[in-house]
């Protein structure tokens, strides 16, 4: 286990508190404007439902010049009145520091579970510090399912528009469901809780020094879960407020490191995913209800000329990669007009097979491979967006849970080509 070096005031205070059955961490780098909010609902969280429980909130930061440490320490929930709690039995202690090591949001979580393994946690949570809709109930709903259900994992159930999330619900999570056979709906969420014991078990993984200590640190977490054996399950939160990024943009480089992050995981885990066929569902916890959703803004005109000039500049590599067959229809997929335009799901699935072969065959530079991608990612999520657009939320849902069925049918062909 690589030991994380704290500076000499956050171990001290680490010793002063000795132990703690609940963490709650809270990464940011430059999130000043909105972690307050973070620190607060958290706070009212652990005031309303875990009175009795001590309590620490771990801001781990990557080095921002913006004011974000102050907010944090300034934070405070004062008006309990207003969730009905008179006073909160046990303190809550709060340990800001800047992390160390790579650059990212996995060596943020490194110091995280570090810390809730020197204060021998019982339950930890951790959520993005850019969220404008987490409420106190949150931290019952993240908790909860570990200090009274017995379960080691909670990944966050929530209720997004339809065209945000894209790469989760084109590529992650029909990808991770088919593999491991389980319905983790949200497997790259953001927001987790998780048992202490399953905290210290990530930290004895030998990763903290690859790309998964820059990035790829939430699906790395949900599929070591699943894989290992750990007992999961999901919460419903409601709505996921946060900057939602326009799927016709610049995705390149989040589409580089979560698929990469994804695909290494299936090279780690072949001998577990290998044997399953179809999938199972996940217990959830909370109440679902119906959700107001900001608006997600597309261009798709532009998503398809992005789609065309990558049929133009990389169809040899697509011609390799995808076979005569399937790159064949690819190019027929060039010649339709905006309106004609429809991206059949059976393409895609094998098109992400087909990378994932190529990534485990190591056919490309892993960077190069996947960055190739971008333009057919972009051609589908445009697809899905034409076909979608007059559609109601569960109608849209309905067509991604026909593409994870395609990507569960489809799996003999992945099982029998990787070997």
């Amino acid at each position: 286990m690589k030991t994380a070096t704290f500076r000499a005031e956050v171990a001290q205070q680490i010793e002063r508190i000795g132990q703690a059955e609940i963490v709650v961490g809270i990464p940011s780098y430059n999130n000043a404007r909105t972690i307050g909010h973070v620190v607060r609902a958290v706070q009212g969280g652990l005031a309303k439902y875990f009175p009795e429980h001590k309590a620490v909130i771990v801001n781990s930061d990557g080095g921002s010049i913006d004011g974000t440490s102050d907010v944090v320490h300034n934070a405070s929930f004062e008006n309990f009145n207003a969730i009905f709690l008179r006073h909160r039995v046990s303190p809550i202690t709060k340990i800001v520091f800047p992390y160390m090591g790579i650059p990212g949001k996995g060596s943020a979580f490194h110091s995280i579970f570090e810390i809730a393994g020197l204060l021998n946690a019982k339950a930890c949570v951790v959520v993005d510090s850019d969220l404008r809709s987490i409420t106190p109930e949150w931290i019952e709903l993240l908790v909860a399912p570990v200090l009274n259900g017995g379960y080691d994992y909670v990944s966050p159930l929530y209720h997004r528009h339809k065209f945000d999330g894209t790469i989760t619900n084109s590529i992650v999570y029909p990808l991770t469901r088919a593999l491991y056979g389980r319905r983790v709906r949200q497997p790259i969420g953001g927001d987790f809780g998780f048992s202490g014991s399953l905290a210290r078990f990530y930290l004895g993984k030998d990763v903290w020094q690859t790309d998964v200590a820059r990035f790829g640190i939430d699906v790395w977490m949900t599929t070591t879960a699943i894989a290992n054996g750990f007992k999961v399950t999901q919460s419903f939160l409601g709505a996921k407020i946060h900057d939602a990024k326009d799927p016709g943009a610049d995705l390149s480089s989040m589409l580089y490191q979560v698929v990469s992050a994804t695909f290494e995981l299936m090279e780690t885990y072949h001998d577990v995913w290998m044997p399953i066929r179809g999938s199972e569902p996940v217990p959830a916890f909370g109440f679902e209800y119906t959700v107001g959703l900001e608006p997600v803004n597309v261009n798709t005109a532009r998503m398809l000329i992005i789609f065309r000039e990558g049929l133009r500049n990389l169809g040899e590599i697509w011609l390799n990669i995808l076979g005569t067959g399937d790159f064949c229809e690819v190019e027929r997929l060039g010649t339709l007009t905006d309106e004609e335009f429809h991206f059949p799901i059976g393409l895609w699935t094998r098109i992400i097979y087909d990378y994932a072969l190529a990534f485990h065959k190591r056919a490309l530079p892993i960077e190069h491979l996947i960055k190739s991608m971008t333009p057919l990612y972009v051609g589908k999520t445009a697809s899905f967006i034409l076909q979608a657009k007059d559609m109601g939320q569960q109608e849209a849902d309905a067509e991604i849970e026909k593409l994870c069925m395609e990507f569960e049918s489809r799996k003999d062909y992945l099982a029998t080509s990787w070997k």
